[in-house]
């Protein structure tokens, strides 16, 4: 089975996270990574799972995770299974009621990633999910990465 995962990451978090899923699921799938802005459409094809993630920029994903998600042509994802996950600062950590009032209205960028995914015609498999970092920069926080490979092994077996 092949899977895909399309990332962006300003910081390297994210990408810290595409790693530790990446590792959690080659021995069971034939895992590839790369840049949101350096996909290819054909990459789409013969796909098993697409998993997409981002960090979290303004409450929504990147502007590159965005570019990708729209150049998807309608239906392309029809018999793939998608999941989304997507970095992020914890509402509790932020110190700011103002932010924490946005963030609660606005979310994160896992659900818009995952609403545009079905859109397209995947399946989702998984509720998106978010990693956490520490600051708005990082590092991310202690356990994230073990909780990433853990829950992409929970992909495969569910």
């Amino acid at each position: 089975m092949k899977a895909l995962i399309v990332y962006d990451s300003y910081f390297g978090n994210t990408e810290k996270i595409v790693g530790a899923i990446a590792r959690a699921l080659e021995s069971q799938l034939e895992i590839t990574s790369i840049h949101a802005c350096e996909v290819k459409m054909e990459q789409l094809s013969g796909l098993d799972f697409l998993l997409v993630g981002s960090p979290t920029r303004g409450f929504r994903p990147s502007e590159a995770t965005t570019a990708f998600l729209k150049k998807i042509p309608a239906g392309a994802l029809n018999g793939i299974k998608v999941v989304a996950f997507d970095t992020r600062v914890s509402a509790e950590d932020i110190k700011n009621p103002f932010l924490t009032f946005l963030t609660g209205l606005f979310g994160y960028a896992a659900s818009p990633i995952a609403k545009q995914l079905s859109q397209k015609g995947g399946q989702l498999v998984a509720t998106p999910e978010g990693f956490f970092v520490k600051e708005s920069i990082g590092p991310l926080k202690d356990g994230e990465l073990e909780r990433a490979a853990s829950w992409a092994s929970s992909l495969i077996k569910g």
